[in-house]
Formats: structure tokens, sequence, C-alpha cells
């Protein structure tokens, strides 16, 4: 199911934009990769509608620790309907830049798209700053782990959705060692972020 209007996630408390991917957490929506994971032990702790799982929403998450030196590279992914044309971007500081976009495809895809294309491109220690949820906590929970362990499928034991964007981005970032991730939240004033959104907007709109 995909959400029609921006809410906040039940697991995660981050936001959730329209047109991305949602899911029943108990009794509140969330991001699709934060409900799975709510649901296993394995794969991030109790079910989100339990007592012990209710204060560690509001908890602050501690970040990836970065590499020494690393270089920080904003990525995002943009979809016009789910699915729908859509486009994916990342940027650097120094002003290193690439996007391209798709004619069928969803905003999740993108974003994950979006990171994968920025760890191909960049060499050395990487700090990759998404808005999405489902991209950074994949990486920060260790959620892909899980997937490699069950042979790619959920803790519901459902094939992981995009595994062909997904395996190649957690086999770079496991083999180099050296890739963080950092959640930043969209629309809200950060230069590099608002960037990459355009970026990807354009894209999506160029392929519509």
């Amino acid at each position: 199911m995909t959400a029609k209007y921006a809410t906040t996630c039940g697991v995660c408390s981050s936001p959730i934009r329209p047109g991305e991917e949602i899911a029943k957490a108990g009794k509140a929506w969330a991001h699709t990769g934060c409900a799975a994971a709510a649901k296993s032990s394995g794969n991030g702790g109790p079910a989100a509608d339990t007592p012990a799982a209710r204060p560690a929403r509001s908890a602050p998450r501690p970040e990836m620790p970065a590499a020494d030196g690393a270089l920080e590279v904003w990525t995002d992914g943009a979809c016009s309907g789910n699915p729908g044309p859509g486009g994916w971007a990342w940027a650097t500081k120094d002003g290193r830049q690439d996007s391209g976009g798709e004619a069928g495809t969803t905003n999740q895809r993108m974003e994950i798209r979006a990171a994968l294309e920025a760890v191909r491109a960049l060499e050395g220690p990487l700090v990759v700053v998404s808005d999405s949820t489902y991209v950074v906590n994949c990486f920060r929970d260790g959620w892909w782990k899980g997937w490699l362990a069950r042979g790619w499928t959920t803790s519901a034991r459902k094939p992981v959705v995009s595994r062909d964007l997904w395996e190649p981005l957690v086999t770079l970032v496991d083999e180099r060692g050296d890739v963080s991730f950092r959640w930043v939240k969209g629309h809200s004033g950060d230069p590099m972020n608002d960037l990459v959104d355009a970026l990807a907007v354009e894209q999506s709109r160029a392929v519509a």
C-alpha cells in the first residue's frame, strides 16, 4: 500500500511522504521496511504494538560511525505516481553529481538506486546522506544481514522487494567496509538535500 498523505512512521518516528510504500505496524502505519523489522526480534526488536517497543520510538537512534575523512554524498529519489516515472540523484559539496530516470518505477526503488549509483561512482570512505529511512535503517540497523541469512527473504519469509537493487548495494557496502549512512529530514532546509531532490524530480519529469 502507498501513502496518500504525509504522516509519521509508527516505528522510527520519521516522516512518511505521499507515494511511499507503507504497512501496518500494530495499530500504526509505518514504512514497509520498518514494519517488517518491528515484527522480528532478529530484525529490529519487538512488535511495534508491545510496551517494550513504545519507548524506542521516541528515543534518538545513534548514527552509524563514519570513517575518518569520509566524503559526504547526498542522495534522493522521486516518483510521480507509484509506480510511475521516477528519478534518482546524488551530489557532493565539491560539485560532483549525477542523476537519471526510469519510465516505470517506485519512489523506494529510486531512493535505493540513488544510493547505489553514489557508492558505485565514488571511491574512498563515504557517508551517504539520505532522507529515506528505508535505505538508512537497512544499514544502520543491519537488516541486510538478516536478508542474507534467510536467502533474501524478509522476517515474514517474503522475497525482499527490489532485490535487484539491494543486492549490488549491500555487496558493495559490505565489501568496502568504509561506507556509512545518515538520515536527514527531507524538505527541512538542508541545501544539499534540496539539490538532489530537485535533480531527481527533474529526471522524473524528463522521462514522463
